[in-house]
């Protein structure tokens, strides 16, 4: 059981003054390859109840229902422990919520997205619960899923980009990746993201520096959003005894000249609301200046700028990007401990390219049968759903 350190009233189940009890909230899933979608989720969860808990469950229990992880369960712990919403993790969690589950860590119900979960046997996970009215459903977030970030890396193809237009290829890819031939599946397909200013402000903290607060800048593209970031932010964070830690995300034609081939992996918008619902990242510049100005840091007051072991490429001009903070020595290099890069994210991908479209093709067979069943079901008798 991991906290992420919210006082021992949560914990216990009390809430300030008067002793109220509070309202325990459970969700539990994979969270592999997490993205805002994951996020999300967690906010809307956090937000019906005081406090936090979420299962994740073992790399055997995915193989087992779903298919491999990209990521381990050691990497998909310490990633769900990184969001902001989240107070506490249950590593090893069971695939299918129980009751037992629920009870065994006080939690009034449970919440998952509106889409389906199933077991290898076409079981939907939740049913123990739905039936006890210990069920909560919370909105899907539109234009995300691991499904369609693994089909951009597998198809090198540009067209995720903002303000690149969507080719034909990437249309196609859209509509067929992993699609099984019985049909498509409104969960396991591919839709487009659309950002808009109320979701920013879901996501963002909404706070200001404070006095005695140390104002520390980090850059860079955090794409996919993964564990060699959150290392480094974690690291960045124990530079102060009161950090505010603003992080600069670069335009995606930037972010393709210093890394190339299809990257970044998420656009512009995406990333934002990746690093966002980050517990380190206090504030995010939308499309950062690749090289860091001394306008930018009177702006924001900036105290230290940092950057990790990674190779630092010069701006268009040949300039060091960080020339700026070195000459007023606010300048610090972090080893994270991490060796995992997005480039690894997507070697691991390619290298199990024919189990995830398997994987993927399989999932969406099980969420057809099963819509199919409900069907059924839901037929009045002698008749015809239309």
């Amino acid at each position: 059981m991991i906290r992420n350190g919210h006082g021992a009233a949560s914990a216990a189940g009390l809430k300030g003054p008067g002793d109220q009890r509070i309202v325990r909230v459970w969700c539990d899933g994979c969270y592999d390859m997490v993205h805002y979608g994951h996020s999300n989720q967690l906010r809307q969860a956090r937000a019906m109840g005081d406090y936090l808990i979420v299962g994740v469950h073992t790399d055997e229990e995915i193989a087992k229902h779903k298919g491999p992880p990209v990521f381990t369960q050691e990497e998909r712990y310490k990633m769900v422990q990184a969001i902001k919403w989240v107070d506490e993790v249950v590593p090893a969690a069971p695939y299918v919520t129980t009751l037992e589950t629920l009870d065994k860590h006080n939690c009034d119900f449970c919440v998952h997205g509106n889409d389906i979960t199933l077991t290898v046997d076409g079981r939907d996970t939740y049913e123990e619960v739905k039936q006890a009215g210990r069920y909560r459903e919370c909105k899907r977030t539109q234009g995300v899923s691991t499904t369609d970030l693994v089909g951009r890396m597998l198809l090198v193809t540009k067209a995720h980009h903002s303000s690149q237009e969507m080719s034909s290829e990437y249309r196609e890819y859209a509509d067929s990746f992993g699609k099984c031939p019985g049909g498509q599946s409104p969960w396991t397909g591919v839709s487009q993201f659309l950002q808009t200013s109320q979701k920013i402000i879901q996501f963002a903290s909404g706070k200001e520096p404070q006095p005695g607060e140390t104002v520390i800048y980090v850059a860079g593209a955090f794409d996919l959003f993964h564990i060699g970031h959150v290392d480094f932010l974690q690291e960045v964070h124990k530079l102060a005894k009161r950090p505010y830690i603003i992080a600069g995300l670069h335009f995606d034609q930037e972010v393709n000249r210093y890394k190339g081939k299809n990257y970044p992996i998420m656009n512009l918008h995406e990333r934002t609301l990746s690093v966002l619902a980050c517990r380190y990242v206090s504030e995010v510049v939308i499309g950062a200046p690749y090289s860091v100005t001394a306008e930018l840091l009177n702006h924001f007051k900036v105290d230290l700028v940092c950057h990790g072991k990674t190779e630092i490429v010069p701006d268009r001009d040949g300039s060091d990007p960080y020339q700026e903070p070195k000459r007023r020595g606010i300048f610090y290099q972090i080893d994270s401990g991490s060796d995992l890069t997005t480039d690894l994210i997507v070697q691991r991908i390619i290298k199990n390219r024919l189990e995830y479209e398997a994987r993927n093709q399989k999932k969406e067979a099980k969420e057809l049968a099963f819509l199919e069943a409900t069907k059924q079901q839901e037929a009045p008798p002698g008749g015809e759903i239309d």
